[in-house]
């Protein structure tokens, strides 16, 4: 079954909310920089914090990326018939 492509308005609006979504992860680890280190240097199993977060950058920013170039039709070639 063919999958159905969102409208340009809900294109632009994905965006700009994961847009938004990363630009505020982006400031709120720049914020609580200090902490997220001390907390990681604390030992036990904080030592998975900086891991998490860079999990979780990833997931969003591309998911931010993919939409943007989305959104200007730019897609990845499909190869399977």
């Amino acid at each position: 079954m063919a999958e159905q492509s969102p409208s340009p308005l809900q294109l632009r609006l994905r965006t700009l909310a994961l847009g938004a979504l990363t630009l505020a992860l982006y400031l709120l680890l720049f914020a609580y920089e200090d902490r997220v280190l001390a907390m990681a240097r604390e030992g036990r199993w904080f030592f998975i914090l900086p891991i998490a977060v860079a999990f979780l950058f990833s997931f969003f920013h591309g998911a931010f990326t993919s939409a943007f170039w989305e959104m200007f039709g730019v897609r990845a070639k499909n190869h399977a018939k």
